[in-house]
């Protein structure tokens, strides 16, 4: 066997993506939180990046009208011939000092929009981490706090707390008693309780810890719990009604739960020989319960929705108009002292390429952040022009629009447009709104009209609200009720849909 070598050349051509494109696609994705998060610890780490102190001038907000048609030549723009491109291909680009050449561009870039801190005002920061609220005690611990507090034998006292150990999130004992004896560690004195101490451990917690129902093994004995503690604390018309409504309720949950959550009512009351209004009273004594009441004392941060663009309706000129909620965002300029300093050549080298480093991130930072509210504000004045019926009427009168009729129109790659709505939320007359919503397919109603599909599961919900409770209306009724509106779609199509909207079937919407 011989081997050879020898050299040859090959002509071709290849997508190559720098990080800082990579890095641009990022900061366009970032909803209004994450890229103040972003700006935040670029400040922080940055020392040539600082906040452009200038006074507040409500006129050079932006609106509607915003520079840039299709004269896009950005970054983003790159992507459209790399989106089908080798995925791994990247090159390392130092573009530090080709943005460094110029000293007018260090002194020139300051945005014109208004700083939110000026001189002499408190640390925001530390203002914000004053008031933020504290953290809140988990389920254990506010358990473990009330049965310090409770009266008992002290031979139930660590039983107890081992118990309260094994409660899951919704405050029910989902492991067997035995099992938690065996996992559990010895008391103080180095033994394992008996069993029979965890048996009455188990009582002592569901009498007398709160809310009523902790520490109920499944949803039947949460209920009865709760019935048990509600017959004291309730006002009653009188005792016959008091204890017909509760012994209704507790023959509901202790032998027809599953019957219940069917909606098996007629057959509840033929077999234990009950009027259908008495088992309403019932339910509607069971309706005051809940299948999670440890909840109640876990506090859960809801999530708040900062809108990333605002719509609002302009009388003058009989428009919508739409604008970036990006006033929250500090306005920043690179340092004109850092920006002199390495072009001295008494500071160190090693200082001076540190500092042309760090500009250059600086100035990228700004240009992407730039680029970002250029690119968002064009694809939301599609967005307002395409559905101004939407913001007319509500979510039926909403029209299909694809992403790639945008990108189209706006000279840019269709997953640069997809990035630009991804995670945004737009506050309009209709409520705040993800911005991916106005981005849908659809179809033709029988007059020829286009409507979305989003359209089509409003329409849907509508025609569920109207029916008669008492009657409701099959798939198959369902269907023939948007044909008669005009859409046509077929059964199963409206049970899929039904499904995403979370609308029961008929026999378990039907009212007795």
């Amino acid at each position: 066997m011989r081997f050879e070598t020898s050299q040859n050349m090959r002509l071709g051509q290849h997508m190559k993506l720098a990080p800082r494109v990579i890095q641009s696609m990022e900061i366009l994705q970032m909803p209004l939180t994450e890229l103040e998060e972003r700006i935040e610890q670029e400040l922080a780490s940055n020392p040539t990046i600082e906040i452009a102190e200038i006074a507040p001038d409500p006129e050079s907000l932006p609106r509607q009208d915003e520079p840039g048609g299709g004269e896009n030549t950005d970054d983003f723009s790159r992507l459209a011939d790399f989106e089908n491109a080798n995925p791994d291909a990247a090159e390392n680009t130092n573009e530090s000092s080709s943005l460094l050449d110029g000293r007018d561009r260090f002194d020139s870039y300051e945005p014109a929009r208004a700083a939110t801190r000026l001189d002499g005002e408190r640390d925001g920061k530390m203002d914000a981490m004053a008031a933020a609220p504290a953290r809140s005690a988990s389920l254990g611990e506010q358990l473990r706090d009330q049965w310090a507090l409770v009266e008992v034998d002290e031979s139930l006292r660590h039983p107890g707390e081992l118990i309260i150990a094994f409660l899951d999130a919704d405050g029910y004992l989902r492991t067997p008693l035995e099992t938690v004896r065996e996992k559990s560690p010895p008391g103080r004195d180095g033994s394992t309780p008996p069993a029979e101490a965890f048996e009455r451990a188990l009582t002592a917690v569901q009498l007398f810890l709160e809310p009523t129902g902790v520490a109920a093994r499944d949803a039947r004995e949460c209920l009865l719990l709760q019935l048990d503690a509600l017959e004291d604390r309730m006002e009653w018309d009188s005792d016959e009604d008091r204890v017909d409504t509760l012994r209704v309720a507790r023959t509901l949950v202790a032998d027809h739960l599953d019957d219940l959550v069917q909606n098996r009512l007629p057959k509840i009351a033929e077999q234990e020989d009950l009027t259908l209004d008495q088992i309403k009273a019932g339910l509607e004594l069971l309706r005051r319960l809940s299948l999670a009441p440890a909840r109640r004392l876990v506090n859960e941060a809801a999530e708040v929705i900062i809108p990333d663009a605002i719509v609002e309706y302009d009388d003058e000129h009989d428009r919508y108009i739409a604008y970036l909620n990006d006033t929250r965002l500090p306005n920043l300029r690179i340092s004109k002292e850092y920006a002199e300093m390495i072009r001295d050549r008494d500071v160190p080298k090693k200082d001076r390429d540190f500092l042309k480093t760090n500009i250059g991130n600086a100035q990228w930072l700004i240009e992407a952040v730039e680029q970002r509210r250029r690119t968002l504000q064009r694809v939301l004045n599609v967005v307002v022009d395409a559905q101004r019926e939407f913001f007319d009427y509500g979510p039926q009168a909403i029209k299909p629009l694809p992403m790639t009729q945008v990108g189209e129109e706006l000279g840019i790659h269709v997953a640069t447009v997809s990035r630009a709505v991804a995670d945004k939320h737009l506050q309009t007359p209709r409520g705040i709104v993800p911005l991916r919503r106005f981005f849908t397919g659809g179809t033709e109603t029988a007059s020829g009209e286009e409507i979305s599909w989003d359209a089509i599961k409003a329409a849907l919900q509508d025609v569920v609200e109207q029916e008669d409770k008492s009657k409701p209306l099959s798939d198959d009724a369902l269907a023939k009720a948007l044909e008669d509106r005009g859409i046509e779609i077929a059964r199963r199509t409206v049970a899929k849909y039904r499904g995403q909207l979370g609308i029961p079937s008929a026999r378990l919407r039907k009212q007795f």
